[in-house]
């Protein structure tokens, strides 16, 4: 099996420069379609799905692999080295900006700058840190998710993707969530949920965008916070946005933060 099916490498664009954006929880690479494209006259774009994920290859799933971030990690690395011969730009979505913290850890030289679109280290309270959630909360969650996937994805999604104005985002991710297998679902929910990555925060090297929406029930404002204040060589910018997924409900928005960041870096 190839890297290219295992995790369903697709390349666009004609820069010189390479761009590798990675999906959330629940969703796959056509979340990029309004985002992707602004960036091709700059960029070569690499989309992919994560092991479980959209079109992967599922034979290539192993419980033990990704029962920690560590493992989408390690696959991140594996695709940079395969498709640049340059350090990399890097977009990821929720739980995927951790795993490119994760993964420019492991390998500081492939990334020239991260994108941490709607991300979080943490997502339950802990003293003065303030993640959204409960551990209660997140436990009745991954419960309801486990018994009663499809009912769960129903209900959540609309939620998660807000964009009220936008009542087709909702039912788009809805089908997302509805299309991955529920086991694989349950697993990643419970490594993304249950993971604490603050502690990594104060390693970062690399030059970082927190991407967040103004109003996000996920990922809420003072996450985004918490993270300029603890991550070296990072930058906040908020846009002004209902939901998690600012790259599908205000791509515009996006990409214009994004080519700002970028343009500071001469990159």
């Amino acid at each position: 099996m190839s890297m290219t099916q295992r995790n369903s490498i697709r390349i666009s664009g004609s820069g010189k420069r390479t761009m590798v954006l990675a999906h959330g929880f629940g969703c796959d690479q056509t979340m990029w379609r309004y985002l992707a494209p602004s960036f091709h006259p700059e960029f070569r774009t690499v989309l992919f799905d994560h092991v479980g994920s959209g079109a992967s290859d599922l034979s290539a799933y192993d419980t033990v692999k990704y029962d920690s971030l560590g493992g989408y990690a390690d696959d991140l690395v594996e695709i940079i080295r395969a498709v640049a011969d340059e350090p990399v730009v890097f977009v990821g979505h929720s739980v995927s900006g951790m795993i490119g913290l994760i993964a420019s850890l492991k390998a500081p030289h492939l990334f020239a700058a991260q994108v941490m679109v709607c991300p979080s280290p943490c997502y339950v309270n802990d003293g003065d840190y303030i993640g959204g959630f409960t551990r209660e909360d997140i436990e009745d969650l991954l419960r309801t998710l486990e018994s009663n996937y499809l009912g769960w994805s129903s209900t959540m999604a609309p939620v998660i993707m807000g964009a009220p104005t936008q009542p087709e985002l909702g039912i788009e991710l809805t089908n997302s969530f509805c299309r991955t297998d529920p086991e694989i679902a349950g697993q990643f929910a419970r490594v993304t949920f249950l993971s604490d990555h603050r502690a990594i925060l104060p390693r970062n090297t690399t030059p970082t965008l927190i991407l967040q929406s103004s109003e996000d029930i996920i990922a809420p404002c003072a996450v985004g916070e918490y993270m300029r204040r603890t991550m070296p060589l990072s930058t906040l910018h908020v846009i002004e946005n209902v939901g998690h997924c600012p790259h599908l409900s205000s791509p515009s928005a996006s990409s214009a933060a994004i080519n700002a960041f970028l343009a500071q870096l001469s990159l």
